[in-house]
């Protein structure tokens, strides 16, 4: 049997949806299922190509312009572009079920295609495509969207939200007539070598603080460089890994607060490198406005360093304020810089908060979540 997925992203094109179903489809791989995974061909990736198991087809779009953020464009043409190429797939295997990621730009090719072929279809939301408060043409802001994904999740046969709040925000916002299951994002404990502080360039006198996620506003990395220039701690160093159409922006704002020092943007760095700076790092901080998941909240958990996070989003499945992390809200720079002060100054963080987070991640494991996606299809 083999399984069709559909989503724009595939890493390192994208985000973590990308990701998150990266790993699903490993899941489906292991539990004996094949997998076809259809997403966007970018300039300086591989063609169509099957890695470890997996193939991967990939279809040109207009208008894409970085790995990082896709343009509206990009966004418009994909399900359009796919679509020839998913029909040529339907007609040539049989599938169990279509798991189609995103509402949109996604969700329209997933329901037509399972009308056609009678495939039943899994769409599953990952909250930007849902709700975004960061952008004016978000989803819920604008009515030919909401009537778009009203839609798809009326015409989708299973419905997967990757946290309560993703959930919420879609009960919030449309309008339809099926239930929601919550299934979270899948994780997969990541394999890496340590290294030393000294290795990766950075000194032992300095307390790092680091950060993971795409330069765009929802990360709310503004709100963190704020945050950094009112610590008294000038030991403080932000390591902030990724790229994105914010980077002038941020690096600026890090000049005119005059602490471009305890600012570091280090760019994409592969997944090992990402590993190696969280292992030596003192804290993550999640800034962001909002998330519909935080999977490098999970990666924090692994590379056991203390979390602080903004409160609004699926974090909140996840971090349990003064249990296993801090939560704030978004945008209190005062107190977020005071937690900062506190942690860099008491390095002996609640050792046992650190084992159970570690602990948590077998929740989370890629073939446990995958197999409550093929449960869904009975």
């Amino acid at each position: 049997m083999r399984i069709l997925l559909l989503n724009y992203e595939y890493p390192p094109l994208g985000g973590g949806g990308g990701v998150a179903a990266k790993q699903l489809a490993r899941g489906f791989l292991e539990l004996g299922y094949e997998v076809d995974y259809v997403t966007t061909w970018f300039e300086g990736l591989n063609d169509d190509e099957t890695e470890k198991g997996l193939n991967i087809h990939k279809i040109k779009v207009i208008g894409r312009k970085d790995l990082s953020t896709a343009t509206m464009q990009s966004l418009i043409s994909f399900p359009f572009f796919a679509y020839r190429k998913c029909v040529k797939l339907c007609k040539k295997n049989q599938y169990k079920f279509i798991n189609t990621h995103f509402a949109v730009p996604t969700g329209p090719l997933g329901v037509v295609l399972s009308k056609i072929f009678k495939i039943p279809n899994i769409l599953s939301i990952h909250g930007g495509d849902i709700y975004d408060p960061s952008k004016s043409n978000s989803p819920h802001n604008k009515w030919y969207f909401q009537k778009t994904v009203s839609w798809v999740l009326n015409q989708s046969d299973y419905i997967v939200a990757q946290s309560l709040n993703t959930k919420m925000n879609t009960e919030k916002y449309y309008s339809f007539n099926k239930d929601i299951s919550i299934i979270s994002l899948p994780y997969e404990k990541k394999i890496f070598t340590k290294i030393s502080r000294k290795e990766l360039k950075l000194d032992d006198s300095s307390v790092y603080i680091i950060s993971v996620g795409r330069l765009i506003k929802r990360k709310g990395y503004d709100f963190l460089i704020r945050s950094v220039a009112k610590t008294n701690n000038k030991n403080i160093v932000s390591l902030i890994i990724g790229d994105g159409p914010e980077k002038e922006y941020l690096q600026q704002l890090a000049d005119s607060l005059s602490i471009r020092r305890q600012v570091i943007f280090l760019g994409f760095v592969s997944e090992e490198r990402k590993m190696q700076y969280l292992a030596v790092s003192d804290l993550y901080v999640l800034s962001s406005i909002h998330e519909g998941f935080g999977i490098v909240l999970l990666e924090a958990m692994q590379a056991g360093i203390p979390i602080v996070s903004t409160d609004i989003g699926g974090q909140v499945d996840l971090i349990r304020d003064g249990v296993n992390g801090h939560l704030i809200k978004f945008g209190d720079e005062t107190k977020l810089a005071a937690i900062l002060d506190d942690l860099s100054s008491d390095k002996s963080a609640d050792k046992q908060m650190l084992i159970d987070n570690k602990k948590m991640l077998a929740e989370f494991n890629f073939r446990k979540i995958s197999k409550k996606y093929i449960d869904i299809v009975k």
